[in-house]
C-alpha cells in the first residue's frame, strides 16, 4: 500500500540542509501564489460528480431496485453483449474480421535480443543482462499468414478438429500466433504457466492427454523429463528459439522418440493459404488451468463463446483507437492477459511483446545504460497486476534517490501537493510538466490508461499511479472461471477502492453469507459475489464434482461462485471487501482478513513479500516476512548490526524488533489493533514459484507456506 507517508519514508529521510527548506517554503508560497491567481484552478472533468444527475452518475442497478437481485449495467438493461461484431461468436471469426478491418495496420512486435551477458555471481548464481534492439513488426494481414501456415502445418503432423494442444511457454509473439491458429483449427488449447514444477507440468500433461505441445528451446528439458516420468501422450514437440541468438540450438537434441520441430520448420510445412474456420461458439477454446493456492491446479473450461462475449464487454470501457501501442508482458497463461490482447485486436491497436525482466530502465535483465522495452515502445495502455505495481513503485522511488537531495525533497513536496488537489478533483499541469511527467518516462512517457486486475489493489496504490504516471488506473475484476470479467472502473471515476459496475456481458449477484454478517439486505448491500452471462465457463476439465460446487444454479439462472465477499455504492460500483477462504476468527471472535493485513504491509519499502497466519485458538496474528535485502540491510547498519551474512542479519533480535516496529507503525492508522501482527520472522531467502511458496501469477500459497515454516510459526506464539 502506498501513500505520502510511503513515499516519505522509502526515500532518504535525513535531517534537511537549511538551503533545501528554503527552497520547499519557496515552493509552498509558489502553490499558494498559483491558487489566488487561478482562484477556481481548471478542473480534471468539466463538472464533479456530487453535481451530476442520478442517471449519469448510476452506472449500474439491481432488477426493480431489489438489492438481492441481480446487479446490471445501465448500458445492457436490454440484454447483455455477447460479440464485438454484429454475428460473430467464435474467436477465429473474430480474428478474420480483424484482419479485414485493419490488415495493414502493425499489429505485433517483437524486440530484438542484439547479445546476453551472463555475469556470474560470488554464490555460483548467473544473472543475464541483455543488449537490446528495436522493435520489428508485422501487419495483421501477415500475422494472418503465419497463423495459416502453423494451421496447416499443424494438420500435416496428423492433429485433429477437437483434439487440444498445450501451450508451456513465456508470453511472446510466436505463444498468441499459435493461439489464434488453434483457434480457426478447433484446436482446444491448454496452457501452462513457463514456471511450473516439474510435478505440476507432469500432471497438466496427463490430464489434457495432449499430442502436441508447444514450448521454448530451455523448456524442452521439463517436457522430456515429464514424458520420461509417464506422461505418454506427447508425440509431436514444436519449441519457440531462444531469445539469445549465441545459445540457439544447445538444448535441442537430435535422435528423439517423438518428432521434435522449431517453430520456423512448423512454418515451412504449412502454406499461407486461408483456411476454413472450423470452431463453432460452443466449443472448447481454451482449457486454462489456473493458478492453485492449494493442490494441483484445475483446469477451467472456457469456450469461444466466453472470450467473445468477455471481449466485447471489456472493449465497451475502454477507449481505443489504431493508433494506440499496447504492451504484452504478463503470463499468456493467464486469462488476463489474453483478454487484453483479444480486446485490443478488436480495436485494431498494436501489440508490442515484452516480458517484467525487461519492462523498464531499471529491470533486472536491462544492461546499465540500456532502456527498458517501455521507452522503445512507449505505450498508450498497459496492464498490470499489483505485484508489478509494487516493482514499478520501487523503480519510481529508486529513479528519484539517483537525484539529488534536493530534488528528492521537491519531489516529496509536489507528490503531496498533487495528491491533495487530485483528490480534490483539480488537475496539476505545471507539476506534471516539471516533475511528473520525468517519473512517467519510465513506463515510455505515453501511458493514458493503465488497466489493473489478478489480485485487490489498494486505494493508496492505485493513488500512487494515477499521481506518478499521470494517467488513471482503472481497476477490473474478474477470475479464470469468468474468463477474468466480472466488473471494471469507469474511466473518468475519481475515487478509489472500487473496481465498478458489472461489465455489459454479465450480471452480478449478491448472496447473503449469514455466519460472518454479510446480507444485500445490509446498508451498503454485501455478500459473496456470484456471476452469471455468456463469459461464465464451462466449468472444470475432468472434474465434474467441483463443477457442481463452484457453479450453481439461483432462480433457474446458472452463476459461479467466486468466495469473494462485495459490496455495491449507490452508483453501482462494486468494492471486494473480504474473502471467505482468507476470513479468520481468533479466540476474541471477530473475523480477520489475512489479506487486507497483507495488502496493507506489502509494499513497506523494508518488505518484498509477507504471509500473515493466525491460530484461531490465538488472540492475535503473526507474519512471515520476506525482506527487501537492501533496506532491511540498511536497518540492519543503524541497529550497528553486522551486515556481512544476510542470513544471520535476518536472526538478529535487534533487526526483528526494529522492523517489527518499523511494520507497525507503518499500518497503525490504516488497520484495527487485532489486525496488526505482533510478532514476525524474517525469511533470508525469496518465495518463488519454483519453491512451491507462490503459485504462477505470484499469490501465497498458503499451505504450504505453513507446512515450510511450520517450526517457526509455532515458535512465535510461544
Amino acid at each position: 500500500m502506498v501513500d505520502e507517508s510511503d513515499v516519505k519514508s522509502a526515500l532518504n529521510g535525513h535531517d534537511r540542509p537549511f538551503s533545501i527548506t528554503l527552497a520547499i517554503v519557496l515552493l509552498k508560497i509558489v502553490f499558494f501564489i498559483y491558487d489566488i491567481v487561478t482562484f477556481i484552478p481548471f478542473k480534471i472533468f468539466a463538472d464533479p460528480a456530487e453535481k451530476l444527475e442520478k442517471s449519469e452518475r448510476v452506472k449500474a442497478e439491481p432488477e426493480n431496485s431489489d438489492p438481492s437481485t441481480p446487479w446490471k449495467n445501465i448500458s445492457a438493461k436490454d440484454g447483455l453483449m455477447n460479440s464485438s461484431f454484429e454475428g460473430i461468436h467464435d474467436l477465429g471469426t473474430q480474428w478474420e474480421e480483424c484482419v479485414r478491418r485493419y490488415g495493414n495496420l502493425s499489429c505485433m512486435g517483437t524486440r530484438e535480443v542484439l547479445k546476453v551477458h551472463k555475469e556470474k555471481q560470488s554464490n555460483g548464481k548467473i544473472f543475464e543482462k541483455w543488449q537490446m534492439g528495436d522493435y520489428h513488426w508485422r501487419t495483421y494481414a501477415q500475422v494472418d499468414k503465419r497463423v495459416n501456415m502453423i494451421a496447416s502445418g499443424l494438420t500435416s503432423l496428423g492433429q485433429e478438429e477437437k483434439e487440444p494442444i498445450i501451450l508451456f511457454a513465456e508470453t511472446r509473439e510466436e505463444w498468441m500466433t499459435t493461439a489464434l491458429a488453434c483457434m480457426k483449427m478447433n484446436f482446444p488449447i491448454a496452457t501452462m504457466y513457463a514456471t511450473l514444477g516439474d510435478e505440476a507440468v507432469q500432471f497438466a500433461i496427463n490430464e489434457v492427454g495432449a499430442k502436441t505441445i508447444f514450448t521454448t528451446e530451455a523448456l524442452i528439458s521439463k517436457v522430456k523429463k515429464a514424458m520420461s516420468n509417464g506422461a505418454t501422450s506427447i508425440e509431436n514437440i514444436i519449441f519457440f528459439d531462444s531469445v539469445d541468438p549465441a545459445s540457439r540450438g544447445e538444448s535441442v537434441d537430435v535422435d528423439l522418440p517423438f518428432t521434435l520441430l522449431s517453430f520456423d520448420q512448423l512454418l515451412d510445412r504449412g502454406e499461407p493459404h486461408p483456411v476454413p474456420i472450423r470452431s463453432k461458439k460452443d466449443d472448447l477454446a481454451f482449457i486454462m488451468y489456473t493458478s492453485g493456492t492449494t493442490g494441483n491446479p484445475k483446469g477451467v473450461m472456457i469456450s469461444h463463446q466466453n472470450i467473445v462475449a468477455v471481449t466485447a464487454g471489456q472493449a465497451f470501457n475502454i477507449i481505443l483507437g489504431t493508433e494506440d501501442r499496447y504492451i504484452g508482458y504478463l503470463p499468456l497463461a493467464h486469462i488476463l492477459e489474453v483478454c487484453a490482447e483479444m480486446v485490443v485486436f478488436t480495436k485494431g491497436v498494436r501489440i508490442g511483446y515484452s516480458s517484467a525482466q525487461t519492462l523498464f530502465d531499471r529491470a533486472p535483465k536491462i544492461m546499465k545504460g540500456e532502456h527498458g522495452d517501455c521507452w522503445v515502445l512507449q505505450p498508450t495502455l498497459m496492464a498490470c497486476v499489483p505485484a508489478v505495481m509494487d516493482r514499478i513503485f520501487k523503480a519510481v522511488i529508486d529513479e528519484v534517490n539517483a537525484n539529488s537531495e534536493l530534488f528528492k525533497q521537491l519531489f516529496k513536496t509536489c507528490y503531496e501537493r498533487k495528491r491533495s488537489r487530485y483528490e480534490e478533483g483539480y488537475t496539476s499541469f505545471i507539476l506534471n510538466k516539471l516533475v511528473f511527467n520525468r517519473i512517467g518516462k519510465l513506463l515510455g512517457g505515453k501511458v493514458r490508461q493503465i488497466l489493473s486486475g489478478g489480485a485487490p489493489l489498494s486505494p493508496e496504490t492505485q493513488r500512487f499511479m494515477n499521481i506518478c504516471f499521470c494517467c488513471p488506473v482503472v481497476q477490473g475484476y474478474g477470475l479464470t472461471e469468468t474468463c477474468g470479467g466480472g466488473t471494471i472502473a469507469d474511466i473518468h471515476d475519481l475515487s478509489t477502492g472500487t473496481v465498478g459496475p458489472p461489465l455489459t456481458c454479465c450480471e452480478i449477484l449478491l448472496q447473503e453469507w449469514a455466519e460472518a454478517g454479510y446480507s444485500p439486505k445490509n446498508d451498503p448491500p454485501q455478500g459473496e459475489i456470484l456471476i452469471s452471462g455468456p463469459n461464465v465457463a464451462l466449468g472444470y476439465f475432468n472434474n465434474e464434482e467441483k463443477t457442481n460446487e463452484e457453479f450453481v444454479k439461483v432462480n433457474g439462472k446458472r452463476f459461479f461462485a467466486t468466495g469473494d465477499i462485495g459490496e455495491f455504492r449507490e452508483d453501482g460500483s462494486l468494492k471486494i471487501i473480504d474473502r471467505k477462504k482468507d476470513l479468520l476468527k481468533l479466540s476474541h471472535g471477530e473475523y480477520i482478513s489475512l489479506g487486507k493485513v497483507e495488502t496493507n504491509l506489502l509494499t513497506n519499502p523494508n518488505i518484498d513479500n509477507v504471509c500473515v497466519y493466525g491460530d484461531s485458538n490465538k488472540s492475535f496474528l503473526v507474519a512471515l516476512v520476506v525482506p527487501n535485502q537492501k533496506n532491511l540491510t540498511a536497518m540492519a547498519e543503524k541497529q550497528g548490526v553486522d551486515t556481512g551474512d544476510f542470513e544471520k542479519l535476518c536472526e538478529d533480535k535487534k533487526v526483528v524488533e526494529a522492523l517489527q516496529k518499523e511494520l507497525a507503525s507503518y499500518v497503525g492508522s490504516k488497520l484495527q489493533r487485532v489486525e496488526i501482527p505482533q510478532k514476525i520472522f524474517i525469511c533470508h531467502e525469496p518465495w518463488t514459484p519454483a519453491s512451491g511458496l507462490l503459485t504462477e501469477a505470484l499469490k501465497l500459497k498458503r499451505k504450504n507456506i505453513e507446512k515450510a515454516f511450520r517450526k517457526e510459526l509455532d515458535e512465535l506464539y510461544k
